[in-house]
């Protein structure tokens, strides 16, 4: 058993983009008992609210379910929970390594797009400021499903 976690600064656009998509992978090859997917926030801003109306909107072009999702803080025991904590870019990372209980917690933290070698340090931009959801989408797909390997191998 794996467990992913998911983390941006709001918990509204790309965190919960990402945990929608990649619980749709895991389906897609029977591996909902494997592998176990969450997505909280960096920041308490957004806290108890859904995602952002422009994820929404993404989300269903793509028949994705992102129903009951509320946003929220990362706690200690999503690090005690958590394989695999993938953040969405540098801030998220300088956040969840500040905040991180342990060094082995710390051995968890990853940056998404660092999966793929000749893209490392690239960052999953925030779609919040210029609403650009469909790039967000399309960078997840470049990065999940190398993410999917990594963890089935």
């Amino acid at each position: 058993m794996t467990n992913v976690l998911f983390v941006c600064l709001g918990n509204i656009c790309r965190s919960p983009m990402a945990e929608a998509m990649f619980k749709k992978m895991i389906a897609e090859q029977h591996l909902e008992q494997q592998i176990f997917v969450k997505s909280v926030a960096t920041s308490s801003e957004e806290f108890g609210n859904s995602p952002h109306p422009g994820a929404q909107a993404e989300m269903d072009k793509h028949a994705l379910n992102y129903a009951g999702h509320t946003s929220r803080p990362i706690t200690k025991d999503d690090f005690k929970w958590a394989d695999l904590i993938i953040g969405m870019d540098s801030q998220n990372i300088h956040q969840l390594k500040r905040i991180a209980p342990s060094q082995e917690d710390l051995n968890k933290i990853k940056l998404c797009y660092d999966i793929l070698p000749d893209k490392q340090g690239v960052e999953i931009a925030d779609p919040w400021y210029d609403h650009r959801f469909d790039r967000t989408y399309r960078q997840l797909s470049e990065t999940l499903p190398h993410w999917l390997d990594f963890i089935k191998n």
